[in-house]
Formats: C-alpha cells, structure tokens, sequence
C-alpha cells in the first residue's frame, strides 16, 4: 500500500518509522524538512510540498498539530485537491469533533473518504505501536484503515465522523484531572512530612493506582519534566474539551477547573514542559518550589 504520513515531530516520526519496517512504500512531509528527512533512512521517499506527498497515495496520515494546521494542509495547501477519488485519509491529530465532521464532509465531495483517528499513549506508545486509537467514520472506512492501524496499537471505531475525537477528548479530560489528582495528593503528602516516593510506592497496587500514578508520578518524584506530551497540547486539548461541551450544552465544572488550572500553568511558564509539571503549579501554590 503507498502511504503517506503529513507531520513527522514527536508522534508522526515513530508512526512512519513502524510503517516504513513494516514494508509499506512511504512517502513523508513535514513543514521543517529535517523531521522528515530522519526518514530517509528507513526509505522513506521525502516531498517537498503536502501536495505531492499524496498524489500517489492509497491512504494518507495526518499527525498535525491542531485543527488549524489540519485545516490549512488539506484545504489550504492544496491537498484535498491532488488526492485521488478513493483515497482513504485518516486523520490522527487531536482536534474537534465539528472539525473532523465538516473536513469529513469536504473530502467525501470531493470522493475522498475520511477517518479521524486520534491517539493516546504519547511517544512512547508510538515507539511500541501500543497506542490506543479512537477512530469515528464510516465503518466500512475504518476496516479499510484498520490492517495499517494495528501496526501502531489498539483501534476502536467508536462511531461516525466525529465520534473519535469525542473519545479523545474524554481520554484528555480524564488523564489531566488524574495528573491534577496525583500532584495534589504527592505535594499533600510532603507538605506534611511525608516521603512523596514512599507515599507514591505505598498507594501503588491499592485503589489509587493508575498508570499516571506510575508514569506521570514517578516523573513527579524525580522533578523529571522532559516534554512528552506537552503543557502546552495538554491545555488546547482542554479548551477543545470545553468548546465541544458548551456546542453539546453539557455542564461541565471538572472540566472547566481543569482548562484553569492548565492554563495558569502555561501563562507562568511551563507550556513547553511535560504536562505532567502541573505538579510545578501545584507546587508553586503551596509555597513548595
């Protein structure tokens, strides 16, 4: 199958790596040529514009930054255009739902069919191809894409155009009041007196645990705060989460504290640190810097 991957940073770079060992024929862009060109090395053939990267292509995979940079690489950089009629594209970037549904809706115009695809497992889960992917669509769409999806984790069609980036948003408000839990329940325990790695292994294998417990909390312990996933994503995600909900009328104060709560984060400094330095924030209130 000829594919193509638009977006080759954090996540897109070992997602066409797994492809590229995987045997398919792949062709790569990205808007700082370099990241691309890490590819050459797994044969990974290099395009100069998003446009000739997929006038060839069976299926194209979008891992862009936000819905902005989905929009102006397919419709703004003349993509939609050089697709041919048939072309599946399935869209991994997280951004929302109305986006996905009106992109979706554009390319089947044009004969082009559409998945949206977003993830969670970070790069790590992209590295392993264990990441869990959300997918909304046509179901028939999605068994096109999915021999190609299980090459880099769990896929689930969870409903139509869409419905994958609601799942996604659940999974982003979930994992950011998680980081908020461990981090006020660590700094909870020090500011008391207690070992925060000690209470971190004590609570470990009881009800509290978590894989952001273990992941994100040893990160925590440490003072490790290595963008992963960043600050920065973590809170667009969140505004995505709110604006989706006030479209849907649902209330939702969790979410609405949390959106706060990253977006202080980032005004004081951390956009470019893992999201889990919301312990920073946490910790900067508390006098424990």
């Amino acid at each position: 199958m000829n594919i193509t991957v638009l977006g080759t940073g954090l996540m897109g770079y070992p997602i066409a790596r797994r492809l590229c060992e995987a045997g398919h024929t792949l062709v790569v862009w990205n808007r700082s040529r370099d990241k691309a060109e890490r590819l050459l090395a797994f044969g990974a053939t290099v395009a100069d514009t998003p446009a000739d990267a997929v006038k060839d292509a069976d299926l194209v995979i979008g891992m862009l930054e936000n819905g902005a940079a989905v929009e102006a690489v397919l419709f703004g950089q003349g993509v939609a255009e050089a697709l041919k009629p048939g072309t599946l594209v399935v869209d991994m970037a997280s951004i929302k739902p109305r986006e996905a549904r009106d992109h979706a809706a554009r390319l089947q115009a044009l004969g082009v069919a559409h998945v949206d695809a977003p993830v969670s497992g970070g790069t790590v889960g992209a590295e392993q191809g264990t990441l869990a992917i959300m997918a909304g669509g046509e179901a028939e769409d999605f068994a096109r894409a999915l021999p190609v999806l299980q090459l880099l984790g769990r896929a689930t069609h969870v409903g139509p155009h869409g419905a994958g980036q609601l799942a996604k948003l659940a999974n982003q408000l979930i994992v950011s009041v998680t980081i908020g839990a461990v981090a006020e329940a660590l700094l909870f325990a020090g500011k008391g007196g207690a070992d925060m790695a000690k209470v971190r292994e004590a609570i470990g294998g009881g009800f509290a645990e978590s894989r952001v417990l273990q992941l994100h909390g040893g990160r925590m312990v440490e003072r490790d705060f290595t963008k992963r996933a960043a600050m920065s994503v973590q809170l667009k995600d969140m505004r995505n989460v709110m604006d989706t909900a006030r479209e849907l009328g649902f209330e939702a104060p969790v979410s609405t504290l949390f959106e706060q709560l990253f977006e202080q984060a980032v005004d004081n400094g951390l956009a470019d640190l893992d999201h889990s330095a919301l312990f920073v924030e946490l910790a900067r209130r508390n006098g424990m810097e």
